[in-house]
Formats: structure tokens, C-alpha cells, sequence
């Protein structure tokens, strides 16, 4: 990721991607589990609470969209929410299973954990040479 405007499209998309995936689970869990014939589990906050947080952090992508060098800062906060998702399902996938249903999402998550170490990398200030004395 070196361009700016990639990097921009690249946090949008992510945006998009977990506001809609926050949104249905924030307000139609129910239809998905039946959908997939998972069991949902014994009361919807357990699913509502993690929604809405993926709505929060859609929201950060937004403002790293907006100025991505600005908001350099944030993204490492969204590895970090990549790295919790990909790590849960996949210790879960190799080891015990688990439903169908998340393996998709942990792919994408995958590949956007890997985008977003790339574009923080890209995005790394040069050193102030009036700052080290030079």
C-alpha cells in the first residue's frame, strides 16, 4: 500500500464491511443464525454487544479514509480488532470446529489484518532531522 487514495479505498471498503456486518447482527441476528442453522446463543446481547462494536470501529475506519496519514495512529487498533476475530476463529477452526458461518469472515478479516499492517507501514514518518539535532 503506498498510495494515499489506496489506502484511503482500502479503509472505506473495511468500513462498509464491518458496519454492514454490525448492523445485521445488531438488528437481524435471528434471520442469520436460522439462515446458516447455527444456534444463537441464549440471549442477544452476546451477539449485539460485539455488533456494535463493529460499528465503532467502522466508524474509526472512516476517519482513517478520510486522512490516512493523520489517522496513522488508529490503525493499529484495527489489527488489533483483525487479530482478536482471525485468532478466536481460528484456534476454533483447527482445533475443535466451529459453524461454517465465520470462516468467510475470518478470511476477509485475514486479509484486511494484512492490508492494514501494510498500509501502517507505509504510512511510517519519515525522521525529523531538526529533531535529532540536525
Amino acid at each position: 500500500m503506498k498510495s494515499l487514495r489506496g489506502i484511503s479505498l482500502l479503509f472505506a471498503l473495511a468500513a462498509v464491511y464491518d458496519a454492514v456486518l454490525g448492523f445485521v447482527f445488531l438488528f437481524a441476528p435471528g434471520p442469520v443464525f436460522e439462515w446458516f442453522d447455527v444456534v444463537p446463543p441464549n440471549h442477544p446481547g452476546y451477539v449485539q454487544f460485539p455488533a456494535a462494536l463493529l460499528i465503532t470501529f467502522a466508524l474509526m475506519f472512516v476517519a482513517i479514509a478520510v486522512d490516512p496519514a493523520k489517522n496513522r495512529n488508529l490503525i493499529p487498533y484495527g489489527v488489533l480488532l483483525k487479530v482478536s476475530y482471525c485468532g478466536v476463529v481460528a484456534k476454533y477452526w483447527f482445533t475443535t470446529g466451529l459453524p461454517g458461518i465465520w470462516k468467510p469472515f475470518c478470511i476477509a478479516d485475514a486479509v484486511f489484518l494484512v492490508l492494514f499492517v501494510l498500509s501502517w507501514l507505509s504510512l511510517k514518518k519519515p525522521v525529523d532531522s531538526s529533531a535529532a539535532g540536525g
